[in-house]
């Protein structure tokens, strides 16, 4: 058991659910391509594709789980809209985390490329909600949000990520949901989303015990700490802050497909 790869894993770990907490992500993100990358950069084994998505969904399960409760407590967390996003999201992420067994590698990655490609869009469009804090002044078109869960869940479980980097987006963009609300109920809802991506890829065997128990261990320490600063934050720069790391991983992600 080597130290330092025990602190790198931990150190990505908190990072990813740090910002998990702060701008209402699951920090699958900022996990993927750390946890695909960094350990290799640094001379330790790398993890395979498949590893990875199956660590980044249990890190995200606890990382969701941690940041919804402060959420909670504030009362920010829109039940009616994580109800009618939650359980399409948790069928197709299911769904999606078993057809991910059945993939190549550079199948995953393209797919992950795409979703994020299309989430970075999405958070440099116009974004006309009403930055509201009562979660009673929120409205929504109900057919809308099921389905745009529903295909949510089944290409995020491909990669092992909840989906809420691009849930979020959608919310704001979309659905014109409230910054703050959208971060909190996005939280909740990626909760219920890792369920079915979880299981799916305990089931298909690609989960490793220690670093999932590295990762659980820093989440449930970072998500809250990011949950709580994000409240102080304005909702513009929570809002730039998300489309900076997604836009950072599409480029990422893309050069390592093309070269």
């Amino acid at each position: 058991m080597d130290l330092a790869w025990i602190m790198t894993l931990f150190v990505i770990g908190f990072l990813g659910s740090f910002i998990s907490g702060m701008v209402g992500i699951g920090g699958s993100i900022i996990n993927y391509p750390m946890l695909l990358f960094i350990p290799s950069a640094l001379g330790f084994t790398a993890f395979t594709v498949q590893e990875v998505t199956a660590i980044s969904a249990v890190q995200v399960f606890f990382a969701s789980f941690m940041g919804m409760l402060v959420f909670r407590k504030r009362g920010l967390v829109d039940k009616t809209l994580v109800v009618y996003m939650g359980i399409p999201i948790i069928a197709g992420s299911f769904l999606g985390s078993f057809v991910s067994n059945t993939l190549p590698s550079s199948v995953i990655n393209i797919v992950y490329a795409i979703l994020a490609l299309i989430a970075s869009v999405m958070m440099f469009l116009p974004k006309k909600g009403i930055d509201a804090q009562d979660v009673n002044q929120v409205t929504f078109k109900k057919p809308l949000a099921i389905a745009l869960a529903l295909i949510i869940g089944s290409v995020s479980g491909i990669v092992g990520a909840a989906g809420a980097f691009i849930t979020v987006p959608v919310m704001l963009v979309v659905l014109k949901i409230p910054t703050r609300v959208a971060i909190a109920s996005s939280l909740a809802i990626t909760f219920i989303s890792s369920i079915g991506s979880t299981t799916g890829k305990l089931m298909g065997g690609h989960t490793l015990l220690l670093p999932s128990l590295v990762l659980i261990i820093a989440s449930t320490i970072a998500a809250p700490i990011g949950a709580k600063i994000s409240k102080h934050i304005n909702t513009k720069i929570l809002q730039w802050i998300l489309a900076g790391l997604i836009t950072a991983t599409v480029i990422k992600i893309w050069i390592s497909l093309l070269f």
